[in-house]
């Protein structure tokens, strides 16, 4: 059957990686990078509209999803070092040329990725995946008290970011019909925040985010320098990522593309045959 979806495992390093492949294996290749709390998983339903014609890889970042978490206390739980074991999997499966589809954490990643491979990455889907501070909205404003002062009690005050209402409302905060969001997404994330050890992985990660702020201007550099393609795909009602954070890639991305869509966070979950369709025609003109 055409466009089956493999779900793999692979070591890199010391660890396995989980990841989703479909689509012919000569075509080109996108790269899907996911974000907090979720997995490849929130890839399920846009990778058969993009496997039709390119090839999909859509890894589970070490320490979510299928892919290996080891103890906070034997790992450190980096930006730097999810993105080593993305490197790993794009080194060891041979991909010469690719464009990247980044989401919420998957941004950071993909940036760094595209600094370290400028001459690989053929373009950038960004959906709801941030570079500017301009798009951080005001609730970002306990994690950077955090960074500011990485005590004990502002690491606890984040555990509320790890609870099952909290991760059902990134789902449905901007959401008109919450119908529409199916609830094996947030119920899948939830079980692997569950997970024994895992609070404490996602809390070192929220104290690294301020890493990724401090990389912003190299990123915009890397954008001025190399006019990289861009298509951002943005929800409007997005608690964390503000539309402004989508219309600031034309600061250095003149001739970026930004499409809004009337929904949250997630939006793949209610708008996937519409981000789907203009994340074909970009790849169409630019892969």
């Amino acid at each position: 059957m055409k466009n089956q979806v493999k779900h793999l495992k692979t070591k890199i390093d010391d660890l396995n990686v989980f990841y989703r492949e479909a689509g012919p294996k000569d075509a080109p290749v996108i790269v899907l990078l996911h974000g907090f709390p979720t997995s490849s998983h929130m890839y399920r339903n846009l990778i058969p509209i993009l496997s039709k014609k390119y090839r999909v890889i859509a890894p589970d970042l070490i320490g979510f999803g299928y892919s290996d978490a080891p103890d906070h206390k034997t790992f450190d739980y980096t930006f730097d070092n999810l993105t080593k074991y993305v490197q790993g999997l794009i080194d060891q499966l041979g991909l010469k040329r690719f464009a990247i589809q980044i989401f919420d954490y998957g941004a950071p990643v993909g940036f760094r990725l595209a600094v370290a491979n400028p001459e690989k990455v053929t373009g950038i889907i960004t959906q709801n995946g941030n570079a500017y501070e301009a798009g951080l909205s005001g609730a970002w404003e306990i994690t950077q008290k955090y960074w500011a002062d990485p005590s004990e009690e502002n690491r606890n005050n984040h555990r509320s970011m790890l609870t099952p209402k909290m991760t059902r409302q990134q789902y449905f905060t901007g959401v008109s019909d919450t119908a529409l969001v199916a609830p094996e997404s947030y119920t899948l994330d939830q079980f692997f925040l569950d997970r024994e050890g895992n609070d404490e992985i996602q809390l070192d990660l929220f104290k690294n985010y301020a890493t990724n702020v401090a990389l912003y201007p190299t990123f915009h550099q890397y954008f001025r320098e190399t006019q990289v393609p861009l298509l951002a795909v943005w929800g409007n009602k997005d608690p964390f990522f503000l539309p402004a954070g989508a219309e600031a890639f034309k600061n250095d991305l003149p001739n970026a593309i930004v499409k809004f869509y009337d929904t949250g966070h997630f939006a793949l979950e209610t708008h996937v045959e519409e981000i789907g369709n203009e994340i074909f025609q970009f790849l169409e003109t630019h892969l």
